[in-house]
C-alpha cells in the first residue's frame, strides 16, 4: 500500500465502536514517537486517571515502518503512564509495527473502557478494518500460552500484541507484548512506563495485526532505494557493535562501575564473568540457539535465542538491561538465573527493569535475600502471578516496593527504577535521566562516556535526548545508529518533499517540546528535576563517585541550543 490514503483506527472500548479517519496532511512526517506526543497532547487530559476511561492508548508505528528502509519498522506505544504520572512512550521491535504500517494504518488510538472490569475483548486489525471480538477464554492466561492459542486461530504471517496477567491486574510494571518476526515468541516488548497495565484497563487482552500486506512505496523509489542501500552498506562495512547482542556490554559495563550490584550499592558484580553475554555466545554450539532479527527488514540481529541445558528454547532476547537488574542487581550468579527469570517476565508481561528494581529493593530491606534464586523465582510464579499482596506491591514497580518496605534505598526518578546505565559515572546520562520526559530510561537519552567534561554534561544530554526522540519518531532502531541527517533524507525520500536539517531538528525539539508540555500540565515541576536522595550520597567505585551534578547544569539540558554540524552528524544511542 502507497502513503496515500494512511489512515487512523479510532476504537472506544466504552461502547466497542471503531472509526477509520485519515492521517491529518500536516503530520505526514510524523510516527512513533512524535505522532504518539502530537495525539496525546491534542486528546489526552494530563490530569486524568491513567487507567480509567478517559485516559488515551496510541500505538504509532514509525514513519518509516513496513518500508525497505533497514531495521525501520518499530512501534511505539504512548499514554499517560500509570508509574510516573506523565507522558510514556514505549518502542519495541518485532513485526507489529510493520504489519500495521503496510495496511496504511499509522496510529491506532484506544479510549474508554468496558463496563465490567473482568471483560475481555481481542481486536483483529485488517487492511480494510478493525474488528473488536470476545476473548474471554484468553483471561488469565500468560503470553505464550495466549499467542500459541492465537497462532491456531489466524494465520501463520499475523503477528500479535497482548498483555500477560500483570496487565490484566493493572500492575505499573506491566509491559506490552509483541511477537517477533516468526509471530510465535511474545518477546519483544514495550516495557517502561507500566503501558501494559493501560491496555489492561482498556479490557485488550491481545490485538491480531494482518500480515499479508505489501511493502509501502516511496513517493521517490528510486533515491530511497539508493539511500537504503547506502545506509545498509555504511552499517555492515562499520564496527557493527551490536553484532553480539547488548549482552556483550556487561564487561565494559563492570569496569566502568555501572553494573548495579545488590541495589546499587556498589557498581560491580564479582560474578560478573558468569553474567557476561559470552557464556550465550558459548552455549549455541551445544545447546542450540543463535543470533536472529527480531523483525522483518532488520540488519542488526542483536537478539540471541537462548537454550537451557537441556537443549530446549528458554527465552529471546537476553538482553544487558536484564543481565544487569535481575541478575547483577539481585546478586544472581550466571546466565541461565537471568534467562528463567527473563522468561517469566515475558509470560507475565513485566518490564524486566523495573521488576529487576523492585526485587533488588525487597531483599535490600532486608525481606529476601541478596541471591536467593529460588525465593524471586516463586516471587514471579506464586505471588505476582497470582495477584497476592506482595505480588502486587512487586508488580507495582520499585516505588513500590520501597513505600511497603519503608527502605531508604529506592533508585527511582519520578516513580520509575533507574536503568543498568549509572548515573554517578556517567554524569550526562544522569542529566537525561533527570530532565527527560520518560523519567529515567536510557533509550531517551544514553551517554556512555564517563570521561565527558563538565561543560559537555547538559549539551550532550540535550543532543542524544534530541536525536533519539526523532530516532524513535522514525521507526529506525536506536542500534542502526541513524543520525538526523539519514532519517531527514528517508523521509524526504518517502513522502515527496524536502526535510532540512533544521526540519528535522524542529521536529525532535517539538516532541521533546510536546512531553514536557504534557507533564508540566500533568503537574510535573522543573525544581523536582533531579535524581534521588541514593544517588546523591551512596558512592560506588574506586573514585567513591555520586551524582553530584548542580541544579543550574541539569536546567541548562532543557534550554534548547544552537542547531551545529555536531548535532546533526551525532548518531542514536540506546
Amino acid at each position: 500500500m502507497s502513503n496515500t490514503g494512511e489512515r487512523i483506527i479510532r476504537i472506544n472500548m466504552s461502547d466497542q465502536s471503531v472509526a477509520i479517519e485519515a492521517m491529518p496532511g500536516e503530520w505526514k512526517l510524523l510516527g512513533g514517537r512524535a505522532l504518539s506526543a502530537r495525539i496525546l497532547r491534542s486528546e489526552c487530559d494530563p490530569s486524568c486517571d491513567p487507567l480509567g476511561a478517559e485516559a488515551v492508548l496510541v500505538l504509532a508505528p514509525g514513519a518509516l515502518a513496513g518500508t525497505a528502509a533497514p531495521t525501520s519498522g518499530r512501534i511505539s506505544f504512548g499514554a499517560k503512564s500509570p508509574l510516573t504520572g506523565g507522558i510514556k512512550e514505549a518502542n519495541s521491535g518485532g513485526n507489529p509495527g510493520q504489519h500495521l504500517a503496510k495496511m496504511g494504518y499509522r496510529a491506532i488510538i484506544i479510549t474508554g473502557k468496558p463496563a465490567d472490569p473482568e471483560a475481555r475483548y481481542g481486536v483483529e486489525i485488517k487492511a480494510d478494518g478493525a474488528t473488536i471480538v470476545d476473548a474471554a477464554g484468553l483471561k488469565g492466561l500468560w503470553n505464550y500460552a495466549t499467542c500459541e492459542q492465537l497462532a491456531g486461530r489466524y494465520a501463520a504471517k499475523d503477528s500479535f500484541i497482548t498483555v500477560g496477567p500483570a496487565g490484566e491486574m493493572q500492575l505499573r510494571g506491566a509491559s506490552v507484548a509483541c511477537t517477533d518476526q516468526d509471530n510465535r515468541y511474545p518477546t519483544r516488548h514495550a516495557a517502561r512506563g507500566g503501558l501494559g497495565a493501560v491496555m489492561g484497563s482498556k479490557g485488550i487482552k491481545f490485538m491480531v495485526c494482518d500480515g499479508s500486506a505489501r511493502m509501502r512505496e516511496a513517493a521517490d523509489p528510486g533515491a530511497f532505494k539508493e539511500l537504503g542501500k547506502s545506509f545498509s552498506k555504511a552499517y555492515l562495512d562499520g564496527p557493527q557493535m551490536f553484532q553480539a547482542g547488548t549482552s556483550a556490554f556487561v564487561g565494559m559495563a563492570n569496569m566502568l562501575n555501572t553494573f548495579p550490584h545488590k541495589n546499587r550499592v556498589e557498581g560491580q558484580s564479582p560474578d560478573a564473568e558468569g553474567l557476561d553475554g559470552a557464556r550465550i555466545m558459548e552455549s549455541f554450539a551445544e545447546r542450540g540457539g543463535r543470533m536472529h532479527n527480531c523483525l522483518t527488514g532488520c540488519i542488526v540481529q542483536c537478539s540471541n535465542i537462548v537454550h537451557d541445558a537441556d537443549g530446549n528454547y528458554k527465552t529471546s532476547a537476553l538482553e544487558f538491561e536484564t543481565l544487569a537488574l535481575l541478575g547483577s542487581n539481585l546478586a544472581m550468579k550466571n546466565v541461565d538465573q537471568v534467562a528463567e527469570f527473563d522468561r517469566l517476565c515475558d509470560e507475565l508481561g513485566l518490564d524486566t527493569i523495573e521488576a529487576g528494581a523492585a526485587i533488588g529493593v525487597l531483599m535490600d530491606s532486608g525481606a529476601m535475600d541478596f541471591g536467593d534464586y529460588e525465593g524471586a523465582k516463586r516471587l514471579f510464579e506464586e505471588e505476582i502471578a497470582k495477584g497476592s499482596e506482595l505480588g502486587k506491591v512487586v508488580g507495582n514497580g520499585a516505588a513500590s516496593v520501597g513505600a511497603y518496605t519503608k527502605h531508604h534505598r529506592v533508585p527511582t526518578v519520578r516513580g520509575q527504577a533507574i536503568p543498568a546505565w549509572d548515573p554517578r559515572p556517567l554524569k550526562a546520562t544522569g542529566i537525561t535521566y533527570s530532565t527527560s520526559a520518560m523519567g529515567a530510561d536510557h533509550t531517551a537519552g544514553l551517554i556512555a562516556n564517563p570521561g565527558l567534561p563538565e561543560e559537555a554534561w547538559a549539551l550532550k544530554s540535550q543532543q542524544a535526548q534530541l536525536i533519539n526522540a526523532v530516532c524513535d519518531s522514525s521507526g529506525f532502531c536506536q542500534f542502526m545508529s541513524p543520525t538526523l541527517d539519514h532519517i531527514r533524507g528517508f523521509l524526504g525520500a518517502m513522502y515527496g518533499c524536502e526535510v532540512s536539517l533544521e526540519d528535522i531538528a524542529d521536529m525532535g525539539w517539538q516532541t521533546l517540546t510536546d512531553e514536557w508540555e504534557f507533564n508540566k500540565a500533568a503537574g510535573w515541576k522543573d525544581e523536582d528535576d533531579g535524581l534521588p536522595e541514593c544517588m546523591k550520597v551512596d558512592p560506588i567505585g574506586p573514585e567513591q563517585l555520586v551524582f553530584d551534578v548542580a541544579p543550574d547544569v541539569i536546567a541548562d539540558a532543557k534550554v534548547r541550543k544552537d542547531n551545529s554540524e555536531e548535532l546533526f552528524a551525532t548518531p542514536a544511542s540506546g
